[in-house]
């Protein structure tokens, strides 16, 4: 005899939930749809994926990787399709994940594979570095050298943004330009679908301005103002990654930070103007380019573009780019602050998500309770009994043919008018149904506050 075999349901995964459908936004001002007792799909989603990526892991062994490095362990590899880069001026590198032992938090590993340190001096700047904490900036934690890949490799460990992408593969990928020009026609705002909006790219330059001044401030130079180097964290959220690293390899003990800051303002228009036009070829010619940027978008960005791309100067510095783009800057901050009251909002729908699961394990401290005041029964007899019928009631309902009916819908409405103590009434039947009890909401809920209060007055 085939049996089929039984599993349990888990529940779906985020890529499973469904938007609602077209029909249901007509609803009476007193309806509502279940979406709307939720969080928003794309930010269950998103959170959702964040911690799918976070708890990843693969054993060691099965890639190749060692088991503990200094004081971090569960390293998984972060490289696409496990490509290493080599865009450190020749020396090839690797992204892992790992656990930091210490505080138990996850990190971003980038490993310098083959670099020998010479000059121990090289490691002050590094904590330079790690004094700057900014929104902007994937802060840097510390860095070692180690032979535990079985050769002699410099790390450094940054804080972990999981889900993140790089702006080159957002914007100057194949696949990034197609995930673009999608998005685009969705929206249907009248522009060009193949180029990325204006406000954008001013919420991009002001956080990348907003970094380079804490950057500048410090005396320091970021020398990654590059796609590859600028991560997206969240929606139009970027960090600049890979900080210290470029000032560790070509430590030299002579630092030129004013010629290095020159140099970040001239990578922050090359970058500018590359998002403009959509390519990493536009700051070759420089003519199309502009005449592109004058026909698309507005003439503050094509000034902004100008002072970053014009000769060095000891008056041309951030500060300057930063009163260029004040206007814009107050723009970025009336988004952020919409963004934080749009979460401050869903966290408030989910401020008391937890008041079934009090009242659930009051009624688990009460029923099937094997003896409590030198009383065997107690459980069984008076309030207590009409809280075990309410129990049946609610879990252990059977169909007509004997089957366990198994519904949520019915499991949540009930405990919910039981927490809001509702006068609504009930009929509770005894599992033998030789006597049936008709109750209100209210009546269950009295009777579970107080023989809960027996419970906890400390009586024996």
């Amino acid at each position: 005899m085939n049996q089929q075999a039984v599993y349990p349901r888990q529940p779906l995964q985020h890529h499973l939930y469904s938007a609602p459908l077209p029909h249901v936004s007509n609803l009476a001002p007193h309806q509502r749809t279940i979406q709307s007792f939720f969080i928003p799909d794309n930010l269950r989603e998103q959170l959702t994926q964040r911690n799918e990526a976070q708890l990843m892991t693969t054993p060691a062994r099965d890639l190749g990787l060692p088991m503990e490095v200094h004081v971090y362990h569960s390293l998984y590899p972060l490289d696409t399709h496990g490509e290493k880069s080599s865009s450190f001026y020749g020396h090839p590198s690797s992204v892992y994940k790992a656990t930091c032992s210490v505080d138990g938090r996850t990190y971003a590993l980038v490993r310098i594979e083959g670099f020998r340190l010479v000059n121990e001096l090289a490691m002050q700047v590094v904590e330079a570095w790690r004094r700057i904490r900014h929104c902007n900036i994937v802060s840097i934690r510390e860095a070692f050298t180690t032979r535990a890949f079985g050769d002699s490799s410099l790390v450094f460990a940054y804080d972990y943004h999981p889900c993140s992408t790089t702006l080159y593969s957002t914007y100057f990928t194949a696949q990034g330009q197609a995930a673009l020009y999608n998005s685009q026609l969705q929206q249907s705002n009248g522009g060009n679908p193949r180029l990325i909006p204006e406000t954008t790219i001013w919420s991009y330059v002001t956080q990348l301005a907003s970094a380079l001044k804490a950057v500048h401030g410090s005396g320091l130079a970021a020398r990654v103002i590059d796609p590859k180097k600028i991560l997206i964290t969240g929606k139009n959220r970027i960090r600049l990654s890979g900080a210290s690293i470029l000032d560790v390899l070509q430590y030299d003990g002579v630092l030129n930070v004013a010629r290095q800051q020159q140099e970040d303002l001239l990578s922050f228009g090359k970058l500018v103007i590359a998002l403009a036009c959509n390519s990493l070829q536009s700051f070759t010619d420089i003519a199309q380019s502009f005449e592109h940027i004058a026909r698309f978008y507005s003439p503050d960005l094509k000034n902004l573009i100008l002072y970053l791309l014009s000769k060095p100067l000891p008056t041309k510095n951030i500060d300057e780019v930063i009163v260029t783009i004040g206007p814009r800057i107050l723009h970025e901050i009336n988004c952020s602050q919409f963004y934080n009251d749009e979460l401050e909002s869903e966290l408030s729908r989910e401020l008391e998500n937890g008041r079934l699961v009090r009242l659930m394990a009051k009624m688990g401290f009460i029923n099937e309770r094997p003896e409590f005041d030198m009383d065997p029964g107690w459980s069984e007899t008076g309030d207590r009994y009409l809280i075990k019928l309410f129990r049946d009631y609610v879990f252990h309902q059977v169909d007509e043919n004997g089957r366990p009916v198994i519904d949520m819908v019915h499991v949540l409405t009930c405990l919910n008018k039981l927490d809001a103590g509702v006068e609504e009434k009930i009929m509770l039947m005894s599992r033998d149904e030789q006597s049936c009890l008709i109750v209100s909401y209210k009546e269950i809920k009295n009777c579970i506050a107080s023989a809960f209060n027996d419970l906890t007055s400390g009586r024996k």
